[in-house]
């Protein structure tokens, strides 16, 4: 009998894919992929916590059509077990039941993973000068008479106005709705939240304290929330979770690319986002032992394509020339008009500006954090992700960009790669010697030359692993300057293959898979193009900037906060600086929601700024393109890195100014005779 077809199946959040045979159920596809689903009854459809949903449409990124229509019929148990739970949605499915007739983009709800996602955006110890938008007021109010014709909002607010010296105040609709019977439960004594000095929106029976806010950045792949009392700053609960938009796009072109695609495009991205939040919120309230109804003000961050779908705005025109937003300057709304229950219906939400086409609130949030406006030091500012947003300059001068890097650093367009998971190689070192590898998988303490082989299950390797095992691989010449494998490697764990080649990182029994984890050319190409589009940013402000060399650099980003920074520049990520003056901040834009939630004076301070920045754009740049190609190289065709000197060979690290001249000419030849 001939072979069954194989199907692309790809499973979201972590972006593993592959062909699968048909008629292979979604619980073995999962895990041979090395997608680990929880499983406790065995496959008997009793369980329910292998569920999974199916996304349906076109997915032009994967070139696939979804379809719940892709999965086998339900059989007697399945359905018996839905409809014992009043389940009727086709869509969701348990994976230990529904066998691969088609190709499938599946996502695997959280609760359903047995590696849960590793999200590493805890908030920053910051001073920060406290002036919330939202202040309480406690105040007597003369409860009303015959013959006064004052009614209970007045009365209210000859209150605010004679203890306070609060005037032109206004009352937002919910909190007037509920009014009377709050001041006479308090005996007409009440507690009153006001925003801006400008609107009531909550009036509280009594004297009651605590006023509290939710900061957020809204990332292209995690979103995270910080849970603060407005009163002292402290941060009560943090929670982060995956961005529930990475079904429909690993990055923001292929979502701009969904909305355009699809006519419902925007309403789903929306409605995703809006449920994130929802659930977020929900879960740092309970956390902190807090109801919705005590969050009055929400503070949001991110890039230009999550501003606009999180306020429900089309990102299509940012998609094309002349990359046009619907609106730079910050945006104040209520909760409500976006879709947030989980919040007070009052609550007001505060987004920060934005700075250009591709340079959003979050690359603002960053500029709260770290502050480079202040700075007199030429400090450059990297925030790493798909999309990664670039700071370079002082207090004299500041520029910033955009670079397209992509989803490679988050494990995307990796053979092997998966976001941090438990499982997750993050972290690798390569014998200068014997050239065989030793690394470190997320939630094991000892190094895989510590453990026995069967202990260590590998699953794949994440964004930090694959810079060190890349930069390792070139340090240890296993890898030339081109990117392309040395074949001459003497190395058990080199495998030549047909002028390319690729390298054992994990052998089969040290894997939850049963499969080798290999590092590619391809692999390593993903790398190059990824950081060449960083490093070729940061050049091109560097030049418009009139400098020649960096006092600083900050890693900013969750991922730039688990790199390392020598295997960082070792593979050219940067430009070269002194290693003692890199360092990470975590999530700088989570800490700049953080800190407009807490200050007015800083939101005034991040429009002003905001405007302020010269942004430069690389799409239309003609020596970008010169700079990418240069940048290709590991760590760079004809730039010198004096500062890694002793971890590489010294004609790579300090390379002559002829051998740079003629590295120069040759890279530039190659740029025209492509574009011929």
């Amino acid at each position: 009998m001939p072979n069954p077809p194989n199907h692309l199946v790809i499973f979201q959040p972590s972006g593993r894919r592959g062909e699968v045979a048909e008629g292979t159920t979604l619980l073995d596809a999962a895990r041979d992929l090395g997608v680990e689903i929880e499983s406790i009854c065995g496959g008997q459809q009793t369980c329910g916590k292998c569920k999974i949903r199916v996304e349906a449409g076109e997915f032009q990124k994967y070139g696939v059509r979804s379809s719940p229509d892709h999965l086998s019929p339900m059989g007697d148990a399945e359905r018996a077990y839905w409809e014992r739970r009043k389940i009727g949605d086709a869509a969701t499915r348990l994976s230990c039941a529904a066998r691969v007739q088609g190709p499938l983009v599946v996502t695997v709800p959280e609760e359903s993973q047995a590696r849960k996602q590793i999200i590493r955006k805890s908030a920053t110890e910051r001073v920060i000068e406290l002036d919330p938008a939202i202040r309480q007021y406690y105040v007597n109010v003369t409860p009303s008479t015959l013959g006064d014709e004052r009614g209970d909002w007045e009365l209210l607010q000859a209150a605010l106005r004679d203890r306070f010296g609060l005037t032109d105040l206004r009352i937002d609709l919910p909190a007037l709705q509920t009014l009377q019977d709050v001041q006479r439960e308090g005996k007409w004594r009440v507690t009153v939240s006001v925003w801006d000095d400008r609107e009531v929106v909550r009036v509280q029976p009594g004297y009651a304290e605590g006023v509290y806010g939710l900061a957020v950045d809204i990332g292209t792949t995690t979103v995270v929330a910080h849970l603060c009392d407005l009163r002292t700053g402290a941060v009560l609960a943090t929670e982060a979770m995956m961005n529930p938009q990475v079904p429909f796009g690993e990055d923001i072109l292929s979502r701009i690319s969904y909305v355009q695609s699809h006519e419902d495009g925007l309403a789903r991205l929306n409605a995703a986002i809006v449920e994130g939040l929802n659930k977020l919120a929900t879960r740092t309230t309970r956390s902190a032992g807090l109801s919705p109804d005590d969050i009055t003000d929400v503070a949001l961050v991110g890039n230009t394509v999550m501003h606009h779908v999180a306020l429900n705005i089309s990102p299509v025109h940012i998609g094309s020339a002349p990359f046009t937003l619907a609106t730079y300057d910050p945006v104040d709304v209520k909760a409500r008009d976006l879709g947030l229950t989980a919040v007070n219906r009052c609550a007001r939400v505060h987004v920060l500006p934005c700075e250009a086409g591709y340079v959003g609130a979050d690359n603002v949030g960053v500029l709260l954090a770290e502050e480079p406006h202040r700075q007199e030091e030429i400090v450059l500012v990297i925030d790493i992700g798909t999309n990664g947003e670039i700071l370079l300059g002082n207090r004299e001068h500041l520029l910033s960009a955009s670079s397209p890097t992509g989803p490679a650093f988050e494990g995307a367009q990796i053979t092997h790669g998966m976001r941090a998971a438990p499982g997750a190689i993050e972290r690798v070192r390569i014998h200068p010697e014997t050239l065989t590898p030793r690394f470190r998988v997320i939630g094991q303490e000892r190094w895989s030359d510590e453990l026995p082989a069967g202990d260590i299950q590998a699953a794949g390797i994440c964004g930090s692993g694959i810079i060190e095992v890349v930069a390792e691989l070139f340090a240890r010449g296993i890898v030339l300057p081109s990117g392309k494998f040395n074949l001459d490697t003497p190395s058990p764990n080199f495998r030549p293959t047909e002028r390319v080649g690729e390298y054992v990182l994990a052998t089969a029994d040290q894997t939850s898979t049963g499969h080798e984890i290999v590092i590619t050319q391809n692999d390593i190409r993903a790398v190059q193009l990824a950081k060449a589009a960083l490093y070729a940013g940061a050049k091109l402000l560097m030049a418009r900037r009139g400098v020649d060399r960096l006092d600083r650099v900050i890693l900013a980003g969750a991922f730039g906060n688990t790199i390392s920074k020598e295997h960082a520049m070792l593979i050219g990520l940067f430009p070269d600086c002194d290693l003692a003056n890199v360092y990470a901040v975590g999530n700088a834009a989570g800490d700049g929601a953080r800190i407009a939630l807490l200050s007015r004076a800083k939101r005034r301070e991040a429009r002003e700024v905001a405007r302020w920045i010269d942004y430069v754009e690389t799409a239309i740049e003609m020596e970008f393109q010169n700079e990418f190609v240069a940048a290709i190289d590991f760590p760079h065709a004809t730039d010198p890195f004096p500062h890694l000197k002793g971890l590489l060979p010294p004609e790579i690290a300090e390379p002559s100014t002829d051998g740079r001249q003629a590295q120069r000419r040759s890279r530039r030849a190659r740029v025209r005779a492509k574009s011929r």
